[in-house]
């Protein structure tokens, strides 16, 4: 099986690579993407950038480039519920976003003609392992970083279900709906807005202290797919 894999930041990538034994490099159109072996699948992986449109394109290019069988995003996100806290992983069952209003016909956060949610491949996620870490909802996507309870409290007015926020799952998956891929966002809870500490302050300490284990979680998906 071919499995796409798609971290935003160096960060992320770097707790990826080890999973992957004898990685390549290829480079396309201006993206690189790294292959190689996780148990008996073929992974490529790649880190397309912060927010939705660099999500897009690097979506988009893996598809057309590589035709996975599926595509996982992962990386970190922040917390957007008081049930949630730092280093849990919040697997995305559907995905929406939260800065989109394409007037007054649609629901917030709907593309017109597309559906209220992305749904979170049910295949994918059955093969996930037990785990207390892992908690299951709604991901919400938007351009911007999230750092306070106020942000989060106004996304929470139209999506009060929301676990957790990030840039770039929402556009993942919309690229996955139109092009017909099985797709699901597991994301690590690096910070979560209006606890005691300062969002980012949590978020700085999170890469000081981020232990391996939690992308683990991922190895182990891998193995079982």
């Amino acid at each position: 099986m071919k499995i796409g894999i798609i971290v935003a930041m160096g960060k992320e990538l770097a707790l990826l690579k080890p999973l992957l034994k004898s990685p390549t490099t290829e480079t396309v159109k201006g993206l690189n993407f790294i292959k190689g072996e996780v148990a008996n699948n073929t992974v490529v992986a790649l880190q397309c950038g912060i927010g939705k449109v660099n999500a897009a394109i690097g979506t988009m290019t893996m598809i057309f480039q590589y035709s996975p069988d599926m595509i996982i995003n992962t990386g970190v996100a922040g917390g957007a519920d008081k049930s949630i806290n730092v280093m849990d992983i919040v697997v995305g069952e559907r995905v929406s976003y939260h800065d989109v209003w394409c007037g007054p016909e649609c629901k917030m956060g709907v593309v017109q003609g597309l559906p209220n949610y992305f749904e979170g491949s049910k295949s994918i996620i059955s093969k996930l392992p037990q785990s207390q870490l892992l908690k299951y909802g709604l991901i919400v996507s938007g351009d911007q970083f999230v750092e306070s309870i106020e942000k989060v409290n106004k996304i929470k007015e139209n999506y009060p279900e929301a676990l957790a926020v990030d840039m770039e799952s929402g556009a993942i998956a919309h690229v996955c709906e139109v092009m017909n891929v099985p797709f699901l966002s597991l994301r690590v809870i690096s910070d979560s807005p209006g606890a005691s500490r300062n969002s980012t302050c949590q978020y700085n300490d999170f890469w000081e202290d981020a232990p391996k284990h939690t992308f683990e979680i991922v190895e182990t998906l891998l193995n079982n797919l």
